[in-house]
């Protein structure tokens, strides 16, 4: 299923190739979000155009809207959304950190009030497990419990603890054929929780396994800790998933430290806001300093906004809220990261990702709106939309 093609000599990164049902995932990976069947923003056409790879979808949005019944019967979610390439579902469980304010932790799994109409909904493991059985993902993920990263050392071990339970659970309940299952190692930045907790997951043989319960408003060098903390312990021969990561520097570094696949909702959330990437950092489109400039979002960027759109429209349209705005940006920010994923694809087999790694950091200038988007999702808040 996972084939590890190459370890840099200098770094822990990694070059490999995941195996799915859909077909292959060339690794190092980002994984564009599609919280409700959709990448936000963003049509097939431009998902195909720019190499998308695998998406990933949200089992408590989708089993809420449009639900079970309907996803069934259009042949499940390739089928439903037309992508037959692969996707990846989360299990409901980041759901638990981020509907603080209307669930309730049981030993079997957790009571919702559904955000949209305070209706009452159960999801577990069994739950869980079904609900993305019925959505025919390639690779289904545990349900795990994600504490707030600033969670007293028992909430943090309790929460351990269940994780590990739940995960059993998942391991024995039915699957789609073919459905690959991740589990989750939580621990907050507790190094005997984090190494405890991998331990347990390993001995359960999951065909991947994924970093939990990081960028959930900790400082960043705690996340790179827990992301440090969880690696030793991971099978090198299974995939690692960095679960709601991050600016493309946090990748890039990430990659440095073992890790193989990332998902995040910062290329189009910012996008909506006026933010674009560049490999120098970000900027804000919609300030006067754009008004005038025709030139693309990124000199050399070959996606469709940068191919045919100046700084100056794209502002413009931003400025008068046309919806073309907001898409093109979501494109450009999209393509950016997919690019710099290849990218780092390209140097780990040529042997000079450490080279690039360097140069890239060296010039990587995060503006403040991202900083402040990383703490946007908040716990009362729904589960963060791509």
């Amino acid at each position: 299923m996972f084939e590890l093609l190459k370890t840099d000599a200098v770094t822990k990164a990694r070059l490999g190739r995941l195996q799915t049902a859909h077909g292959v995932v060339d690794t190092p990976v980002f994984m564009p979000v599609g919280t409700q069947g959709s990448v936000k923003a963003l049509d097939l056409r431009e998902l195909l155009e720019m190499r998308t790879q695998i998406i990933l979808g949200n089992t408590y949005h989708l089993f809420i809207r449009p639900g079970l019944e309907i996803i069934q019967a259009a042949g499940g979610l390739h089928n439903f959304i037309n992508w037959q390439r692969p996707i990846l579902t989360d299990s409901g469980g980041f759901q638990v950190f981020s509907l603080a304010k209307i669930r309730k932790i049981k030993a079997h799994g957790v009571e919702f009030r559904s955000h949209l109409d305070g209706s009452p909904l159960f999801l577990g493991p069994k739950e869980s497990m079904e609900i993305q059985r019925i959505l025919g993902s390639d690779i289904a993920m545990v349900f795990d419990e994600c504490p707030p990263h600033d969670a007293p050392a028992r909430e943090q071990r309790l929460a351990v603890e269940r994780t590990i339970r739940w995960a059993a659970e998942c391991r024995l309940q039915p699957r789609a054929d073919h459905q690959k299952v991740f589990g989750i190692v939580q621990g907050g930045s507790d190094p005997d929780l984090r190494g405890h907790c991998a331990r347990e997951l390993v001995k359960m043989e999951f065909d991947g396994y994924a970093i939990g319960g990081v960028s959930v408003g900790e400082p960043e060098p705690e996340m790179m800790r827990a992301v440090e903390l969880a690696e030793p312990f991971l099978p090198a021969h299974k995939p690692r998933y960095a679960m709601g990561l991050g600016t493309p520097a946090q990748l890039v570094e990430l990659v440095a430290r073992g890790v193989d696949m990332f998902d995040c909702v910062l290329p189009t959330r910012v996008a909506r806001n006026g933010t674009a990437y560049t490999r120098k950092g970000t900027f804000a489109i919609k300030g006067g300093a754009c008004k005038a400039e025709f030139k693309p979002l990124e000199e050399g960027c070959a996606c469709f906004a940068c191919r045919n759109f100046t700084r100056a429209y794209i502002r413009h349209l931003l400025n008068v809220n046309e919806i073309l705005g907001l898409r093109l940006v979501s494109v450009h920010n999209s393509h950016f990261y997919l690019h710099v994923m290849e990218d780092i694809r390209h140097h780990l087999a040529a042997g000079t990702f450490a080279e690039f790694r360097q140069e890239f950091i060296a010039t990587w200038t995060p503006s403040r709106k991202i900083l402040a988007a990383r703490r946007a999702a908040k716990p009362a808040d729904p589960a963060p939309g791509p």
